[in-house]
């Protein structure tokens, strides 16, 4: 199928922003070398990826780590700038209870720290980067854009924790349950699993011993989109997951919070492979839900899935973009109006609905009243939902127009926020109070 050309061009936007660097392919014959354990499209994922049969007790205990070099780095006489980056592989819990492995990176910044007290952590939740093993966000550190004739990934992340790297804060980014390490597909936002992949990056970066973060470092949270979802999520569980991560700030960007909304609002759109993400992680996490795919997914659905579990956001742009999920179903229904069929189905996703919890500590949530790919009411809602429970919330409306393309309304804000987000959460982690204006959301749009 032919790149449709606004998505296109989207993407070729930002790869030129960041700057383009191909990897290798795999040999012809699929084999690995032997640092290697897996290809996925054409690409050879390291063998620091696979996790070992067992895993450390303790949440966020490091299993391994190693150097990694930065794609877009300069030398320096203090080091290279803008830091040393060091891959981690990590012990979590996932939602089901049960221990799991997960990869990200820790990136020690050249830059001196000029705010109050010791350097600060902050633990970056990538947005969408697709189920694919070689689309991990640590990955995309190595190379910005990974194109090599079978997959299209953008490390647009890069772009935030770069500009938190220049104010002299400590950054790791996780890679999310199953995105990277080869023994699992990824839970593409599951609440919990995204949640405790975060507090637990939180923790790795500390046990480091390259890292100048100490215990009395403030920790922040910064994440747009599946990202945004992921800290917020976090934000909530976190008095109960990791007291002992105590968070000075959450930005939480254009967040699913509702994922029966966010599957109809996808459907049909640019990025209709995310549906896809969805069931595969879903289906993933809870086993029982099978019996209900089997019973409506078709040939061609079936198909889908599979496919867009190698993909990264790039290739579910070109391939699925506007693609309808009444093609994947034997009775042409809809995946929401499939949803709205099942009990079971609902059960689930009102279990992944965020903001039932209290969050301990500020929050901002900000979100753009154009959005129609993650809905901005939604988004609205939860902070609504976080200010009658009491919580310290800083809700921003960013006020752009609709431009025709969802994935461009999406992306906007992602862009025109992101630089009052960083200076609303280094504020938090310099010491300073944070407001709230939930007084004022009855007036907000």
């Amino acid at each position: 199928m032919p790149p449709r050309p606004r998505t296109l061009a989207a993407a070729v936007t930002v790869a030129l922003a960041l700057g383009a660097q191909a990897v290798p392919a795999a040999a012809a014959d699929g084999s690995a070398t032997d640092t290697a354990t897996e290809v996925s499209r054409g690409v050879e994922i390291p063998a620091f990826y696979t996790p070992p049969p067992t895993l450390p007790d303790a949440d966020g205990a490091l299993v391994r780590s190693e150097p990694l070099r930065l794609a877009l780095s300069l030398p320096s006489l203090d080091g290279p700038l803008p830091g040393r980056a060091t891959r981690l592989m990590y012990k979590s819990t996932d939602a089901n209870g049960e221990p799991v492995a997960v990869t990200g990176a820790y990136i020690e910044p050249a830059a001196k720290w000029r705010g109050d007290g010791p350097r600060p952590l902050v633990a970056v939740a990538p947005g969408t980067m697709g189920q694919g093993d070689q689309c991990a966000a640590s990955m995309a550190l190595e190379h910005p854009l990974l194109l090599n004739g079978e997959t299209v990934s953008v490390g647009y992340e890069d772009l935030s924790i770069y500009r938190l790297l220049l104010r002299g804060v400590a950054v790791v980014v996780t890679d999310y349950v199953g995105l990277g390490t080869t023994d699992r597909l990824h839970t593409y936002v599951n609440r919990v699993d995204g949640a405790h992949a975060v507090l637990d990056a939180v923790r790795a970066a500390r046990s480091l011993d390259s890292a100048s973060v100490t215990p009395d470092s403030r920790v922040g949270l910064f994440g747009y989109s599946q990202g945004g979802g992921a800290t917020a999520a976090a934000a909530e569980l976190q008095p109960s997951y990791a007291p002992d991560v105590e968070l000075a700030g959450t930005y939480a960007g254009a967040p699913p919070a509702d994922l029966t909304e966010v599957t109809a609002a996808i459907d049909g759109g640019d990025l209709a492979g995310a549906l896809g993400w969805s069931l595969n992680g879903f289906l993933q996490t809870e086993p029982a839900l099978r019996p209900i795919a089997d019973r409506y997914i078709n040939t061609a659905g079936e198909e889908a899935l599979k496919d867009l579990s190698t993909m990264c956001v790039g290739d579910a742009l070109f391939g699925y973009g506007g693609d309808s999920s009444t093609d994947w179903t034997e009775t042409g229904q809809s995946i929401s109006d499939v949803i709205r069929a099942e009990p079971t189905l609902q059960a689930f996703l009102a279990e992944q609905r965020i903001g039932s919890l209290k969050p301990d500590s500020p929050v901002r949530v900000a979100t753009g009243v154009s959005d129609d790919l993650v809905p901005h009411e939604q988004s609205r809602r939860l902070a609504v939902d976080w200010c009658r429970k009491g919580a310290k919330v800083t809700y921003d409306a960013v006020l752009l127009p609709g431009v025709g393309s969802g994935l461009l309304n999406h992306f906007a804000p992602l862009l025109a926020d992101q630089g009052k987000a960083i200076s609303w959460l280094t504020d938090r982690l310099s010491g300073k109070p944070a407001g709230s204006n939930c007084w004022s959301m009855p007036v907000q749009p």
